[in-house]
């Protein structure tokens, strides 16, 4: 989930629980709550972990950096609470799908770097905060031929895809085990995935869950992401349903 601040609440959009139950899964929202003992203990009972975007940034001492006159907010028990999630699903060995900000977090985990502003930062970038509509596809992506994205398109399809964008941040150095999947045309990282066999960590720059209904892509990311998940709760435990 996030944290409003002002409000001292925590909430998640709706978009995300709602394109998981389309997907077959059974949403549970984790409070950010960065004690271990919670985390292990709620993560023992679940088969995958999806990590949102979020409209703050990870304080950039994680990867050793100083902050940027463009960093926007951070938020403590944000940065802890997904870092220690990850350390945990690690251990577990638990699908993650990690979306927008989830991705940065994913890869800051594994000791990688990001980029703290794009526009400031990186000469000819494209616009990746495109504003409303927010499930307008509004720039391209190359992928990655034979990695798990690609596989969701035909042997004849061109691996290029449309996708939404929001964020003003991306990844610089990728971290321990993950490999990048796809690029934008201005060489913005915009997925990556886990290397290693039998884990499924994947991670997208773009919103799925803002896209699902109309995007084959992005309803396959979540389609994909609970297959996976009932495959690891079938070997966690018989299960009838997916929780994540």
């Amino acid at each position: 989930m996030r944290l409003e601040l002002e409000t001292r609440r925590f909430y998640l959009g709706r978009d995300y629980s709602e394109a998981l139950e389309a997907s077959g899964a059974l949403p549970v929202h984790l409070p950010l709550i960065p004690h271990i003992e919670y985390v292990e203990g709620v993560l023992s009972g679940l088969d995958g972990i999806l990590l949102p975007g979020s409209d703050t940034d990870i304080d950039p001492a994680y990867y050793a950096e100083d902050p940027h006159q463009k960093l926007g907010r951070t938020i403590p028990e944000k940065d802890e609470t997904d870092l220690m999630v990850l350390e945990v699903a690690e251990n577990l060995g638990l699908p993650v799908l990690a979306i927008c900000f989830g991705m940065q977090s994913l890869n800051v985990s594994r000791g990688g770097s990001l980029i703290q502003d794009i526009e400031s930062q990186i000469v000819h970038s494209i616009k990746h905060e495109q504003g409303k509509p927010l499930e307008r596809n509004s720039h391209f992506v190359d992928l990655t031929k034979g990695s798990h994205l690609s596989r969701n398109f035909s042997a004849d399809d061109e691996l290029t895809a449309k996708v939404n964008s929001h964020h003003h941040q991306a990844i610089r150095k990728t971290g321990k085990d993950l490999a990048v999947t796809a690029v934008a045309r201005d060489g913005i990282i915009e997925a990556i995935e886990d290397i290693r066999e039998k884990r499924y960590v994947i991670g997208v720059q773009w919103h799925p869950e803002l896209s699902w209904k109309s995007d084959h892509l992005s309803a396959a990311i979540f389609n994909n992401f609970v297959k996976a998940c009932a495959l690891y709760g079938d070997r966690r435990k018989p299960v009838e349903h997916v929780h994540v």
